[in-house]
């Protein structure tokens, strides 16, 4: 059981206001307001966020929705929705469910004609929830790239150059299927940077990456694919010993007629944090929201700032983004698990100093965990179990340890997704 105190008490009050600030249902509604809708109106609702969107469209909407299609992770669907397609699928490796998704997004947006309007509601995730294989592809095929760039320590707008190019949806191929006359895309934003085409792959936004850059990528991290694979990854160049290419599938001309508008970022998630960090008393500060580092150095970083002079006590360091992973072991964990428990090891013996990283979404890694919270007395609860927090940390395992210390944050699926925030709390 955790124990109660005003650090805790705080920590669970930013996160609960932090995370009722970036829900996107009130970014939704102000957006479709400015919107021109003509016709029957397709929604077409993908991403980890998909419910919370799509419910708010439907309600500003009313009797002008011709019918919609939600598309979002398992476990975050939250039952039917009246006039709603409601499909589950695999995230963040693609599953038989999302090429099922995927044939029916393709469906969905051909059926609506001419004179009516296709409106895409897209949040992060869309990436592995929707999909369909380039032509001479497996799904196979993306499911043991997706592992192999998840595990190499790329980050999310590397993982998803590689993802638009190997898919028939991702880079504006989905738009590419339109017939209506009018459509737009919502975008809740989950990329560092403003990287707006990488949301979700860039179902509405047309690929314009380049071969070279892909091949830098690959070398990059040493990746090694199938040549059926590389032959489309590289369509218009090559590695030196692929023999020469005849190009059996030319690049597909996407004729993307969207007008996209971004609604929701890691910012406003970051500034939602430092307003109610000062509502408690911290004085705030917001070091970045583009942090794109490893996690277990990150959090090593982080922490290391609880001993710093320039900051007034009580002070909230707030960062946010996007880290990495590079995974060298069998355990189970994310990104916000390893930040907060490399972070551990820093604040060991340190009173009055608390820190947690949160994945927006409510879910961090392939566990049920949003993140995980610490203090200067985690890593001597750890060592009192016998656990070994480096050996634990090369393994990846930041899991079971932060379970075994009572660190885990466990919020469930929030509805939203907009990156990731840390927060040290200092008295």
């Amino acid at each position: 059981m955790r124990e109660s105190n005003i650090l805790y008490e705080h920590a669970e009050a930013i996160i609960r206001k932090t995370i009722e600030d970036v829900l996107p249902d009130r970014a939704v509604r102000n957006a479709l307001e400015g919107l021109e809708l003509q016709g029957r109106v397709f929604v077409l609702a993908v991403g980890k966020a998909a419910r919370v969107m799509a419910e708010a469209a439907a309600d500003v909407l009313g009797a002008r929705m011709e019918k919609g299609l939600v598309v979002t992770k398992y476990g975050h669907a939250k039952g039917a929705l009246p006039g709603f397609l409601v499909m589950e699928a695999g995230h963040p490796v693609p599953d038989e469910n999302s090429v099922r998704a995927g044939e029916a997004a393709v469906r969905f947006v051909r059926e609506a004609g001419e004179g009516d309007t296709v409106l895409f509601l897209i949040s992060g995730g869309g990436s592995a929830l929707l999909e369909l294989p380039e032509e001479g592809l497996s799904l196979s095929d993306i499911q043991e790239t997706t592992q192999k760039l998840l595990r190499c320590g790329a980050d999310i707008t590397e993982i998803n150059l590689i993802r638009k190019r190997l898919s028939a949806v991702k880079g504006g191929k989905l738009a590419g299927c339109l017939r209506s006359g009018k459509a737009y895309s919502v975008i809740l934003s989950d990329v560092v940077g403003g990287s707006e085409d990488m949301i979700a792959s860039g179902l509405t936004y047309p690929d314009r990456s380049d071969p070279q850059e892909v091949l830098r990528l690959l070398e990059k991290y040493d990746l090694r694919l199938p040549e059926r694979v590389e032959r489309i990854l590289l369509r218009g160049g090559k590695r030196t010993e692929l023999p020469p290419q005849e190009d059996p599938i030319p690049p597909q001309k996407n004729p993307v007629r969207v007008e996209n508008h971004v609604v929701g970022s890691v910012r406003q998630l970051c500034v939602a944090a430092v307003s109610h960090a000062r509502e408690l008393g911290y004085h705030a500060y917001l070091l970045t929201d583009s942090m794109q580092g490893e996690a277990g150095e990150e959090g090593k970083r982080i922490a290391s700032l609880a001993d710093s002079p320039d900051y007034e006590r009580p002070f909230a360091l707030i960062a946010g983004g996007e880290t990495v992973v590079k995974v060298t072991g069998d355990g189970l964990g994310g990104r916000n698990q390893e930040l907060a428990l490399s972070a551990a090891g820093i604040l060991d013996g340190k009173e009055d100093v608390l820190l947690f990283s949160l994945g927006s979404d409510g879910t961090d890694g392939p566990t049920d965990a949003a993140g995980g919270i610490v203090d200067g007395r985690t890593a001597g609860r750890l060592r009192a179990l016998g656990i070994d927090m480096e050996d634990v940390l090369r393994r990846n395992d930041a899991y079971h340890a932060l379970r075994a210390a009572d660190g885990l944050l466990l919020t469930g699926a929030t509805g939203t997704n907009v990156n990731d925030v840390t927060v040290l709390l200092h008295r």
